[in-house]
């Protein structure tokens, strides 16, 4: 284990367990024997019924941690005003948060959302009037590069709100006793792989804030596979393998997942670069890594791709 770190509390998973796929075996059930803790992803799209969240509730074990995304009518619909329909959506929320044991309540504002001094006290009014019984609000504020307003920066602060980023590009502007990072990567529509640099540079930024609890949920296309990865680096101070293979054929083994054929060099770097392969032993690289030193042609299959690659491959390994 990392001795760093021993007194921060480390809670590592995903957005949700819907693909998390055991043969013969629950989804959630089989999630939680792998993690202990997951973020209720699917609560911000629909709400489920009391009855169904206490069965998610019965099939892990009583150390496993959920955190729940509030529904979108709360951040996207309404905006946190403190009308009659915002307060009963997050009540229902808290509901569900209180069977599963939740210590996190996640609210992700969209971009679109003028963060005046007018519309800053309206949200204020809005927290001033909850009723947290110890759970806290993680607050995911999406601005598109945007600088977060320094009056709406001291409302959280005074409120005790968690300030969430995806901590592979940013940091948190507001101190906390906890992180919490949903990290996403730095591909198009959530389509990315993290090295190993790259996680160790999350875990990095963790240990500058020394905080009580990190909370890491992976939502990106590889989420389980990356927040695995992580998991056993806290535990063992080393990094798994992704592939069953190294060199050549780590690269053909995650291309014959999806690659689709005939494809130009410019489309296989677009849509398989993004994944890690196994260079070596104890090197993992993106996949263009080897894709961009192909020759600019169009391939009909793996085999060409592989066939075209030896001598680049061999600069690389040097």
């Amino acid at each position: 284990m990392l001795k760093d770190r021993e007194m921060t509390e480390f809670l590592i998973g995903a957005g949700g367990w819907g693909y998390f796929h055991v043969p013969r075996l629950n989804s959630l059930e089989a999630y939680a024997r792998a993690f202990n803790f997951v973020e209720v992803n699917s609560t911000f799209y629909n709400i489920p019924s009391l009855q169904l969240v206490k069965s998610w509730k019965k099939r892990v074990p009583e150390n496993f941690e959920f955190s729940v995304r509030c529904h979108r009518d709360l951040t996207h619909k309404y905006k946190l005003d403190p009308i009659r329909e915002v307060f009963n959506t997050f009540e229902t929320m808290k509901d569900i948060a209180d069977i599963l044991n939740s210590r996190f309540l996640v609210l992700e504002t969209p971009s679109y959302i003028d963060f005046s001094n007018e519309k800053i006290e309206s949200i204020k009014e809005f927290f001033g009037s909850l009723n947290l019984k110890g759970t806290r609000i993680v607050w995911e504020v999406r601005r598109r590069s945007k600088p977060i307003p320094p009056r709406l920066v001291a409302l959280m602060q005074e409120s005790n709100i968690i300030h969430c980023v995806d901590l592979s590009k940013e940091e948190p502007i507001v101190d906390s006793d906890t992180v919490y990072t949903r990290v996403f990567g730095k591909g198009e529509h959530n389509l990315y792989q993290f090295t190993d640099e790259e996680i160790m540079e999350i875990d990095e930024r963790i240990a500058r804030r020394t905080p009580e609890t990190a909370v890491v949920s992976y939502h990106n296309v590889k989420m389980y596979k990356d927040a695995a990865r992580y998991k056993i680096y806290r535990e063992t101070g080393k990094f798994p393998a992704v592939t069953m293979a190294k060199g050549q054929q780590s690269l053909r083994e995650v291309l014959i997942e999806d690659a689709a054929f005939p494809a130009t060099k410019q489309e296989l770097v677009k849509r398989q670069g993004w994944k890690v392969i196994d260079l070596t032993e104890e090197r993992r690289v993106h996949a263009y890594t080897l894709l961009e030193r192909l020759p600019d042609k169009q391939y009909g299959s793996v085999e060409e791709v592989l066939n075209s690659l030896p001598r680049a491959y061999s600069s690389i390994m040097r």
